[in-house]
């Protein structure tokens, strides 16, 4: 094939990058060809296998056969992906130690990060891991990356999914993880920045675990603070009491929701006085809620001695309720469905629904 073109398995004779199966997340790249001064194009790799030990790379181009090129990492990405996977690396460890259990399941997604756990885990004692995670971090340790085999591999007390034979690379955090590992990682634990846990829930036999490390965790962090700015801001709090400030808007909210109900009761109440044995009664409101609208209907019904229907909203837009304490209203609802371009149904002596017509169409309908 010399001189030819090839994009979907493109083999470099030198080192090319990382397969997506030996790394977290399929690398973004760059492949430049140069020839002494020219840049003959630039190419995005989208996948990187390896197989039988050939690491083969799918480009989004063809490139020719023979040519000398130059990759180019994602370096932000990258980084990002050591961050989350180092991250990992010390809470995993900082958690199997103190609950005797195992990391089961270990997901890097675009935004998150989840862990799995055949353990209990609440909250609380999560965020003491948090802690203690984030203050080893801070103390910058170095890192050990080494290849180890044989008796000397044995002599190690490392975490691995399954039995390994032959050079294992053994990726120790001192104090926090050792872990037999094929991915990337930071030099020292500083560089992960930070660690944040986002939530923790019942999964299987245990729980998973969704966490951020580096700039992920601090741009969360950010977009946290911004947002609780803004609502204190709107509370008149400083941001650190919003929290109150929420809890008394809330309350404000509950008691004047209980009046709002008491007078609205008192209302229809009146209205209900208003036809008393009148028989049938159509009413057209404002806009209102379901369980007003109900309770309006259900209120002059009881007093009418015929059926009500109470119709709230505006022409083109209406909900309704009828009721009729004897009646049977299968059969009007169906009627006033058909004609009104409307949905709804219930009970036989009480529907609710909805229809798209004006005052006047339903007038006449009822008048009919």
């Amino acid at each position: 094939m010399a001189g030819g073109l090839i994009a979907a398995g493109i083999v470099l004779a030198g080192i090319g990058f990382i397969a997506s199966g030996r790394d977290q997340a399929v690398l973004t790249t760059q492949i430049d060809m140069r020839d002494n001064t020219i840049v003959l194009g630039g190419v995005e790799v989208s996948e990187v296998h390896e197989k039988a030990g050939v690491v083969t790379h799918k480009c989004a181009a063809p490139l020719p056969v023979g040519e000398t090129v130059h990759g180019k990492l994602d370096w932000a990405r990258r980084f990002d992906h050591m961050q989350q996977h180092s991250g990992e690396h010390i809470c995993s460890g900082l958690i199997c130690a103190r609950f005797h259990c195992d990391n089961v399941g270990f997901h890097m997604g675009a935004d998150t990060v989840t862990i799995d756990f055949n353990a209990d885990i609440s909250w609380e004692e999560l965020l003491e891991i948090e802690q203690t995670a984030n203050l080893y971090i801070y103390e910058d340790h170095p890192i050990d990356i080494q290849f180890h085999r044989g008796a000397e591999l044995d002599k190690i007390d490392y975490r691995s999914k399954k039995p390994l034979e032959g050079d294992v690379r053994i990726v120790a955090f001192p104090g926090a993880d050792c872990c037999a590992c094929c991915g990337t990682h930071v030099a020292r634990s500083g560089q992960v920045g930070l660690v944040k846990f986002l939530s923790v829930q019942k999964f299987r036999d245990g729980v998973r675990i969704e966490m951020l490390a580096g700039r992920r965790a601090h741009r969360y962090l950010s977009a946290c603070w911004e947002q609780d700015v803004h609502v204190a801001q709107a509370l008149s709090v400083k941001p650190t009491a919003s929290l109150a400030g929420v809890e008394r808007v809330l309350a404000e909210l509950s008691a004047l929701k209980l009046r709002c109900a008491r007078l609205e009761e008192s209302a229809f109440a009146q209205t209900a006085a208003q036809y008393e044995s009148k028989g049938n009664v159509l009413l057209f409101e404002e806009e209102m809620g379901g369980d007003s609208l109900r309770k309006l209907c259900d209120a002059v019904t009881k007093t009418c001695g015929g059926r009500c229907a109470v119709f709230a909203g505006a022409d083109g837009a209406y909900k309704y309720a009828i009721g009729h304490t004897d009646g049977d209203l299968r059969e009007l609802t169906k009627a006033l469905n058909a004609a009104l371009s409307g949905r709804g149904g219930g009970k036989p002596n009480f529907v609710q629904g909805s229809v798209s017509a004006s005052r006047a169409e339903i007038e006449a309908f009822f008048n009919a």
